[in-house]
């Protein structure tokens, strides 16, 4: 899974009733389990968990940086942040300011400009002893802003300046005639705070991307980048100079399976103590049958979003007639059905946004889109194709083929194009598997165009409602050097003015007119085809694990890993 940046990524998060199993998260035990007060954890003790992927890179600015795994297993344990994410009484989330690491709320002002103003928890330290400063901000916004190989600069390209002049005061102004919605999401989501002291003038990627020494969180990596053996676990141990609550816990490693499979076989074997798989079919029949002493949390109301992502730039979905016949020749709700019945998902996702995120997107845009040969022939006839004798039509020679390309080894996904192939024959389209390992896909194929279409999932790391990283054209290329992920290559001017106006709206009411028209825009362009709302699932030992375990949709489900512990 990929973490796009805030929709607020994005915000992470609010209503879509999609599932039988309820909207927000569902906590369901498979034994019966008692709450655990942070007194009755026990300390010291080491865990083990099950790690499904395996991150390309730890430099979290960098591009190579896309992997929600390491989000979860590492940043959210390493990088301080002024804002966490709060889960709310209906099930969404909301911004909370962080009091570890501010002395008192942030102050927006919005004119002349607007202007943040971030106080500095005095007792703020990284784990060498070095408070965090004002000039840490201000070294995170310029690498950012400046970069030349950037995940996401969103947001920030609008600053103008940080003043760093008081040390416990970071005072963040941005260019005139520029607002953004989602300040609260700056320092936050996809990057945290980067200690200035330790990488100012030095090569941040090389001293990151294999691991790092520093932290200002609970956890750091064992021995610095000695904590990643590559291709085998990431070993993470508490934080001496943290100023929040210690861990109890002596060690947590990260164990890497090769997939939701051996995950489950590790688990279920007691190898590892908790997982946090994919819904993949053997995996949601395992968790139906039951598994004796463990619990589980079902996320619902999610963070995530799952498409067939169609590259708008190369052919045959250059042309948007094509685009729309696909969209049509496709079954969605039977595939959901088959893909998700069994956790209660009976319902496809009706616009590209993540489900949290509802209130200010139209979450019925592409509804329009059901199984219909009709229309099917009807457009593409009259764009000028034809069928052949095979079935499959052409146009000045070219046939309608084109390949899909997933995360290799990803049952469920590998299910999708089985269950696609067949639907889109009978339409009239060619379409070949072309499958790949996932450091391929999303580190080359992807960025760089080489693609027709893809199978993936997006997930917020802010409550970011505008998709302009995803979609508009100034993010389209070159990737990384822009700072967006416009991998579809999606360029349609009205969707960039609604997508911009997401990002500059000031009031909730603004957000939602602008993303309601950017949703049928998208829709009606069909720039991609949104499957599913993807659940999450989080399941843990609870004979061997202490403490209140529950997913946050924001932050993972290791968001407060240093209050749990384990039974001896």
């Amino acid at each position: 899974m990929r973490r796009p940046r805030g929709i607020v990524l994005l915000a992470v998060l609010t209503a879509f009733s999609l599932f039988a199993v309820g909207c927000g998260k569902s906590k369901n035990n498979s034994s019966s389990t008692t709450s655990t007060t942070t007194a009755n954890v026990p300390k010291g003790g080491t865990l083990v968990i099950g790690a499904e992927q395996e991150p390309d890179c730890l430099d979290w600015i960098s591009t190579c940086s896309g992997s929600t795994w390491g989000d979860y297993m590492v940043k959210e344990q390493t990088m301080p942040a002024p804002y966490v994410f709060q889960k709310q009484s209906d099930g969404g989330y909301a911004y909370k300011w962080n009091s570890l690491v501010l002395s008192e709320e942030p102050k927006l002002e919005t004119s002349p400009v607007q202007k943040v103003t971030y106080k500095i928890n005095p007792k703020a330290v990284w784990n060498d002893g070095v408070a965090l400063t004002s000039t840490d901000f201000k070294y995170t916004w310029d690498q950012i802003a400046n970069g030349t190989d950037v995940y996401d600069k969103t947001g920030y390209e609008l600053i103008q300046s940080v003043d760093d002049s008081d040390p416990h005061t970071a005072v963040v102004t941005f260019k005139q005639g520029k607002t953004y919605s989602d300040w609260k999401g700056l320092f936050v989501g996809n990057y945290g705070i980067y200690p200035s002291h330790i990488l100012q003038g030095k090569d941040r990627d090389a001293m990151m991307k294999d691991g790092y020494a520093f932290s200002a969180g609970p956890w750091e990596l064992e021995n610095g980048s000695a904590g990643w053996v590559k291709t085998d676990h990431i070993t993470l141990v508490p934080n001496p100079k943290y100023w929040g609550q210690q861990p109890n816990l002596d060690k947590v490693i990260f164990k890497f399976q090769a997939d939701t499979s051996a995950e489950f076989t590790a688990f279920k074997s007691g190898q590892v103590s908790a997982i946090w798989p994919q819904p993949q079919p053997d995996a949601i029949d395992q968790i139906n049958a039951g598994l004796p002493g463990s619990s589980k949390d079902i996320t619902s109301k999610t963070s995530e979003f799952e498409a067939l992502w169609i590259n708008n730039g190369v052919a045959p979905f250059n042309d948007v007639k094509v685009r729309q016949a696909l969209a049509y020749a496709v079954d969605r709700d039977a595939m959901i059905q088959r893909l998700f019945g069994p956790l209660g998902v009976k319902t496809p996702l009706q616009d590209i946004n993540a489900p949290i995120l509802s209130q200010f997107t139209d979450t019925t845009a592409y509804s329009k889109y059901k199984l219909d040969l009709s229309q099917v022939d009807s457009i593409l006839t009259g764009d000028g194709w034809a069928k052949g004798a095979d079935g499959i039509y052409a146009k000045n020679g070219q046939k309608l083929s084109f390949k899909v390309r997933t995360t290799a080894g990803n049952k469920r996904r590998e299910l999708t194009e089985q269950i696609l192939q067949p639907m889109l024959k009978t339409a009239g389209f060619d379409m070949q598997v072309d499958n790949e390992k996932a450091g391929d896909l999303f580190g080359k194929s992807l960025p760089s165009g080489d693609f027709q279409a893809a199978i993936y999932a997006q997930v917020l790391t802010t409550l970011q409602a505008s998709t302009c990283n995803l979609f508009c054209s100034k993010n389209m290329s070159p990737i990384g050097k822009t700072g967006g992920n416009n991998y579809t290559r999606t360029s349609i001017p009205e969707l960039d003015a609604q997508l911009l106006k997401m990002d500059a709206a000031t009031s909730d009411s603004d957000l939602a007119t602008a993303g309601k028209a950017a949703s049928k825009i998208s829709a009606d362009n069909v720039i991609s085809l949104p499957l599913d709302p993807l659940p999450t699932i989080f399941l843990w030992n609870s004979s061997k694990i202490v403490g209140n375990l529950a997913d946050n949709a924001l932050q993972g489900p290791f968001w407060n890993m240093n209050t749990w512990g384990v039974k001896s």
